[in-house]
């Protein structure tokens, strides 16, 4: 990040505060001299030249705790950095004072002291001011950071809960049910295993679904054959007018998912693609290594329909779970490609 974009994310609470604080210090100086000691038109410049000094000094500070994200480390690992970057800009700000006063030929009680006397009083000085600043400006943010964490684990638990609900509810509704049971008493008669087989697999889809409660990601395979079941349940409905293809890589099967977040997807393309179409469709599945990403496809034949696949409740919550758990890294797409395909897109960042 540049030094202008970092300028630019200065909030103006910010620079009221930089300015606020530095010039009650200056006051205080100024109210101790005036009891103490002697106030002229040389320690006036030299409190303004410490004041501005101060001010630049501890914004060189806060932009390099910005620029490497030390706001974003634990406390363990930022207290070393901040120390040593509270010393480095104490020296900094020392001989910034003293190369002005020199330049200014501004006589003030220390300047009859060794350069090193000086350096090292100044210095001294500096970190009186600079420590406070600098850990109030860290713990400030240390325990913003802590609540949002809070907040955001809160949203997610609520998150999780409402998909939950509503997942159990698309399951168990009578349409839902109606078609599945259709479909396994059709076989009972023409071809009994296989009813059978309809039946675990739609009893998998159920239990899976009561188990997601307190499992925040779950492993892709565990998922993938979830979504198996489901597919092979609607493939009794749909026969030859369903056609899946899975291009699984195995090196992905062991990666961590949001639990019912894939099927999410297939029914999506199922309801909102397969099924629209006369002659039915494809529906195709992938998952592979990306650079750093899990990356997972899903294909569908069809159109893009707006209304329903944009803002419905099962893509919404899609993005919302995927940053919640995966941060900003985490991406989901859907668009529309080659005409009569929807091809949904998630990157998920490597756990």
């Amino acid at each position: 990040m540049s030094l202008a974009e970092l300028m630019q994310k200065t909030s103006k609470y910010y620079w009221w505060l930089q300015i606020g604080g530095w010039g009650i210090l200056a006051l205080i100086l100024l109210f101790i001299n005036i009891l103490f000691g002697k106030v002229d038109e040389q320690f006036i410049i030299a409190l303004c030249v410490q004041m501005l000094a101060g001010i630049f000094s501890t914004h060189l500070l806060r932009l390099y705790i910005q620029n490497k994200g030390w706001l974003d480390l634990p406390v363990e690992k930022a207290l070393p950095r901040l120390a040593l970057g509270i010393l480095i800009v104490c020296l900094l700000d020392g001989v910034i004072r003293i190369s002005v006063n020199n330049w200014l030929d501004l006589s003030t009680g220390k300047k009859k002291f060794e350069f090193s006397t000086r350096f090292l009083l100044v210095t001294v000085e500096n970190g009186l001011y600079i420590i406070p600043w600098t850990l109030i400006y860290y713990f400030f943010h240390y325990n913003e950071k802590s609540r949002k964490q809070q907040l955001d684990t809160l949203k997610l638990e609520a998150l999780v809960k409402e998909l939950e609900l509503k997942t159990i509810k698309s399951h168990i509704n009578p349409h839902f049910i109606f078609n599945a049971l259709n479909s396994i008493r059709a076989l009972i008669d023409e071809n009994p295993l296989r009813a059978r087989t309809a039946i675990t697999e739609l009893s998998n889809i159920l239990r899976s679904s009561m188990q997601t409660e307190k499992q925040e990601t779950v492993f892709f395979e565990k998922e993938l054959n979830i979504v198996k079941d489901y597919l092979a349940l609607e493939f009794i409905r749909f026969e030859d007018r369903l056609n899946v293809e899975y291009e699984i890589a195995e090196n992905t099967l062991t990666q961590q998912i949001p639990p019912m977040m894939l099927q999410t997807l297939v029914e999506n393309a199922i309801k909102h693609g397969i099924s629209k179409q006369v002659s039915g469709g494809t529906v195709t599945i992938v998952s592979k290594m990306e650079e750093n990403y899990h990356q997972l496809v899903i294909r569908n034949t069809g159109r893009l329909n707006k209304t329903n696949n944009e803002d419905g409740f099962g893509l919404a919550s899609t993005r919302n779970r995927l940053h919640l758990l995966f941060g900003e890294e985490a991406n989901f797409h859907i668009r529309e490609i080659n005409g009569n395909m929807v091809e949904a897109e998630l990157h998920i960042p490597l756990t």
